[in-house]
């Protein structure tokens, strides 16, 4: 075999190699959060005197994975294989719930579910819906019931349900993110305004003074 027929072989070989590693090479994975920005405290007197828990919340198994849903008629859902969140959205949605409550400064400390921390209240919750769905028009569905439980009545004394459907701005998924994130920060300050509401209307007391 000539020097000439020996190198166009191989440059041959190097092509090929070359297109099968692109087109085996695995698509990249993307991940995406929800950050909820800082949000002003109030004054100290304001603060009700209580340690209040967040329970893990209670879903579908769908939201137990990393992976986006997405809304496909009005009974289909499916998920995204390259598309996921930064952690499971029922343990991102419990972190937000807490970090939005403890950043509110009304109570005298706000912390999971622990079997080494007892609390006056827990507030316990079941994320329902949280994925795009393009029928009619897309949209960010975000729902998340909440209920407030007293283990000293052995009682649920308040509840409350934010369910509410964003507009995408585009038909993207980052957009659909986007468009959740604003979702799920409004559920969050409703959510937490409602629970204000309550202790306003029914003064705490630690379970010490109970």
């Amino acid at each position: 075999m000539s020097r000439r027929r020996i190198q166009f072989s191989v440059i041959l070989m190097v092509v090929a190699s070359s297109l099968l590693s692109a087109c085996g090479a695995p698509r990249a994975v993307k991940y995406y959060v929800i950050d909820l920005p800082p949000v002003p405290t109030v004054t100290a007197t304001a603060q009700f005197p209580i340690t209040l828990l967040v329970a893990r919340l209670t879903a579908s198994h769908l939201y137990h994975d990393d992976r986006l849903v997405y809304g496909s008629g009005p009974v289909q859902l499916g998920t995204y294989d390259y598309d996921r969140w930064a952690e499971a959205p029922a343990d991102m949605v419990q972190n937000l719930l807490v970090s939005t409550l403890r950043s509110s400064g009304q109570y005298a400390s706000v912390a999971k579910v622990a079997s080494s921390v007892r609390g006056d209240y827990v507030l316990r919750g079941h994320l329902t819906e949280m994925y795009g769905v393009d029928q009619p028009a897309l949209v960010a569905r975000f729902s998340l019931g909440v209920e407030l439980y007293d283990p000293q009545g052995r009682a649920i004394v308040w509840s409350q349900t934010y369910t509410h459907d964003e507009p995408v701005q585009g038909k993207t998924v980052p957009a659909i993110v986007e468009a959740m994130d604003r979702n799920v920060k409004a559920g969050m300050q409703q959510l937490s305004a409602g629970l204000t509401q309550y202790f306003t209307a029914h003064p705490p007391q630690p379970a010490s003074a109970k």
